[in-house]
């Protein structure tokens, strides 16, 4: 049986470690075999729980345990191959060890390469539930839109160009003045490919949910808007939302001032995630240290919702056929007619919102259809098709 996975982002600074640390706390003290993992370059589980952990897990208490993922080694061990022929490239042209060593990083690659971690727990029996401390904000999320676009590149461009080098590599390598990819570089490009796709598998599936964090601000509720777009956008589903640090009332006219204050905010949050679970976690005079007190943390946050349930909706993305024909229904939470652009390219459909696209794969049933319109309603994009007279409607 597969664990459930539970992803927290957030801001910096809105307390999205703590509140992924109590949760994992408080689910093993409730029973289940618990994994609590950190994609975060910042590292802040050690500090959080009081303990020492390192690259492997570590038991903390019973039924708990802590993995800061080593994103070198990892990024090392699926990109090395790659960067060390970009890097050889980079020499034949006169660049410099250090600067090409700088060039041949993608940035964000390491928090992502860091999430195929997850692979290896998730596809085995060990944990009931694994819970992901991300880097701040969805960009290593969004990141992972990465397989989409390179499996473009493997299924139209890699099998010939592989060949093709394959068959001319020393006139190539003449030619071009620079070494062309031994047969290692395009394996490990694959691997990563295949790696990276299963983990997106595995993280827009039915057992693995976004959790938002946010702190009542307005910048910080703005860009948790955005977020829920961008997720949707990329066939996350995003099961709630942790409003973290919120000032208890009180008679002093400054606290009262922040009351007021965040009390506008929180009924925006409220206005703004409607249907999804809003909980609501006091300030704390101090940050949570140990798993006595993030257990009483995500406790008091939660109160007497069950914070492991799983989604019964039928996630960001879903088909319903009609007399014609079908709609494709594609979740864009907050988005307007003016953010979203669409095309079609073959079987693809490529949706833009705002800086954001994603090239999506149509199902079969709708890929030899005709797009006949689209529109944004109720925070979705509609795109309607046309089933065509002598078309596998019925298959």
């Amino acid at each position: 049986m597969a664990p459930r996975i539970i992803l927290f982002t957030g801001k910096g600074g809105v307390g999205k470690t703590t509140t992924a640390a109590g949760t994992a706390t408080l689910a093993a003290r409730s029973g289940s075999r618990t994994l609590v993992l950190s994609t975060d370059a910042a590292h802040s589980l050690a500090d959080t729980f009081g303990v020492a952990i390192g690259a492997e897990p570590t038991q903390v208490e019973e039924g708990l345990w802590v993995q800061q993922v080593d994103a070198q080694r990892r990024f090392e061990h699926s990109w090395g191959e790659i960067q060390g022929y970009l890097r050889s490239v980079l020499d034949t042209v006169g660049v410099d060890p250090i600067t090409a060593e700088e060039l041949t990083v993608v940035p964000g690659a390491e928090e992502v390469l860091a999430l195929l971690e997850l692979r290896s727990h998730a596809v085995g029996d060990r944990w009931d539930l694994i819970v992901v401390d991300c880097a701040p904000t969805a960009e290593t999320l969004r990141l992972l839109a990465l397989p989409e676009a390179l499996g473009w590149y493997m299924n139209r461009v890699f099998g010939v160009q592989r060949r093709v080098v394959k068959a001319l590599r020393p006139v190539l390598t003449r030619a071009a003045g620079v070494p062309m990819p031994e047969e290692s570089v395009f394996d490990a490009v694959q691997r990563l490919h295949h790696d990276l796709s299963e983990v997106q598998q595995i993280l827009s599936g039915k057992d693995a949910t976004v959790r938002l964090v946010l702190t009542p601000e307005a910048v910080v509720v703005a860009e948790a808007r955005r977020s829920l777009t961008t997720l949707s956008l990329y066939g996350y589903r995003v099961d709630g939302v942790v409003a973290n640090r919120v000032f208890p009332s009180g008679s002093d006219e400054w606290l009262a001032g922040w009351v007021r204050a965040q009390s506008e905010v929180l009924d925006e949050i409220r206005h703004s995630f409607a249907g999804l679970p809003i909980w609501v976690s006091a300030y704390q005079p101090g940050e949570p240290v140990g798993a006595d007190a993030l257990a009483s943390f995500a406790a008091a946050a939660y109160g007497d919702d069950d914070p492991f349930a799983l989604l019964e909706d039928e996630g960001p993305m879903s088909v319903r056929r009609t007399d014609s024909g079908a709609v494709l229904s594609i979740a864009l939470p907050f988005a307007s007619r003016e953010d979203v652009d669409l095309a079609r390219h073959g079987d693809e459909l490529v949706v833009t919102v705002g800086s954001y696209r994603r090239l999506l794969a149509l199902p079969v049933a709708l890929a030899r259809q005709t797009v006949t319109g689209a529109r944004v309603e109720d925070g979705a994009l509609q795109v309607r098709f046309r089933f065509e007279e002598g078309s596998t409607r019925d298959r």
